[in-house]
């Protein structure tokens, strides 16, 4: 087979678009290069990367310590299956359940893999621990929520662009307002309940920022009624929010932690969920895995991105940056008449347009951006998400928020 080298952005877009699916709408820039919070485009202009993959790439782009596990550990072994034993993964879990503090650990890949296991788990514990009648079990959902796109994430969407056309949905799943205690307490009351899931900040929705104390009660109240708490810290986990995870912000542990994305720095898919044995040994041999989960390079991979998290002291720099970039932003938002709203948490934050949904201006606005040398993207129309690898610098700060400030001045 013949390998073009040497593309144009334009020759590589053609190629997406004749042999793949088009199931997204990427910004038009073609990216072939990328070292700390920097990325580089085909043409070599170079860019800051204000997405981060999503959150994947907290530790910035193509990090020495974590791709030097990944070369290391790809010339030794890479898959045994869990038909074996692996001389890395008791290593890794050992780590991992030190570090977040929990009994055990289950290693998956993706993010949406941990959140199904999240759900098989917490509705094997609701018939064998909390004694719901079997095929009774619900699973409370927050409104706007999003984990995936798999049958069971999208049975639990209320977006449609989501959901339309892929029924038959998933039983046993509900929705309850994200950030209303009153809405939660009520739906507690069934006691099929068995899990409550929600993302701490919700990402996808818009970096959407819940009440002070909300998660923290909305947890009591599941303790009250014997129901688990599951929290999906896929995007906000791994010190994005400026904590290793986003439920240390408010002084609790949920009673299962699923993580994703930054647990491997950027460079090999590794998801895990967390929970102490009473509820993790619900589920016995064989009643649920995965060929690649636990593989020995995820192990390796998903140790040295955590250590960079804790060494380089991520959480800590998301916390200081965050502050300065929600400040600066929040004053150009009340001196300009575009900017409705800046909200976030440590480095996951979104400036909202005053547009409505079905305005290009986000869109137009990232287009631009993009010309001035930094990369962002909009979710719901209005809304644009920045969210920068931690490993930034005040000086690199300052400097993206100076192209912001300048780019959207341009459309006032």
């Amino acid at each position: 087979m013949a390998v073009l080298e040497h593309l144009t952005s334009q020759q590589a877009i053609d190629l997406e678009n004749k042999y793949g699916a088009h199931n997204y709408h990427p910004l038009p820039v073609v990216l072939s290069k990328g070292e700390g919070v920097y990325v580089w485009d085909v043409e070599g202009k170079k860019y800051y990367d204000f997405l981060s993959a999503y959150s994947a790439v907290n530790q910035g782009h193509c990090h020495p310590r974590i791709t030097n596990a990944l070369v290391e550990q790809s010339s030794i072994l890479t898959l045994t299956s869990r038909a074996f034993h692996n001389n890395v993964l008791g290593q890794y879990e050992k780590y991992i359940t030190d570090l977040f503090g929990f009994d055990k650990v289950l290693p998956m890949n993706t993010g949406v893999e941990g959140g199904e296991t999240a759900i098989k788990l917490c509705r094997k514990w609701a018939y064998k621990v909390k004694g719901i009648e079997e095929n009774k079990a619900k699973i409370l959902f927050a409104e706007n929520n999003f984990w995936g796109r798999t049958l069971a994430a999208v049975s639990s969407s209320t977006d449609p662009s989501a959901y339309k056309d892929y029924g038959p949905y998933l039983p046993g799943f509900e929705i309850v307002k994200y950030n209303d205690l009153e809405a939660l307490e009520k739906a507690l009351e069934d006691p099929n309940v068995a899990g409550f899931m929600v993302e701490p900040i919700q990402g996808e929705a818009g970096v959407m920022v819940p009440d002070e104390g909300y998660l923290k009660k909305a947890f009591e109240l599941c303790k009250k009624k014997n129901v688990l708490f599951i929290a999906d810290e896929v995007q906000t986990g791994i010190s994005r929010t400026g904590k290793l995870y986003c439920c240390q912000h408010e002084g609790f542990r949920p009673d299962i932690l699923i993580l994703g994305k930054a647990l491997s720095g950027g460079v090999f898919p590794v998801s895990a969920i967390l929970a102490d044995d009473e509820v993790m040994l619900t589920i016995k041999p064989g009643e649920h895995g995965s060929t690649f989960g636990g593989n020995p390079l995820a192990c390796k991979v998903a140790m040295a991105a955590l250590e960079v998290a804790v060494d380089e002291g991520l959480a800590e720099n998301a916390e200081y940056l965050g502050t300065i970039f929600r400040e600066e932003l929040g004053q150009f938002a009340r001196e300009n008449e575009l900017v409705t709203l800046v909200r976030g948490k440590g480095l996951l934050n979104a400036v909202v347009i005053n547009d409505t949904e079905d305005s290009d201006t986000a869109w137009n606005i990232c287009m631009k951006l993009r010309d001035n040398g930094l990369l962002a993207k909009p979710t719901h129309g209005n809304i644009i998400r920045f969210a920068p690898p931690l490993v930034m610098n005040e000086t690199q700060l300052r400097d993206c928020i100076s192209i912001i400030k300048n780019t959207i001045k341009e459309f006032s």
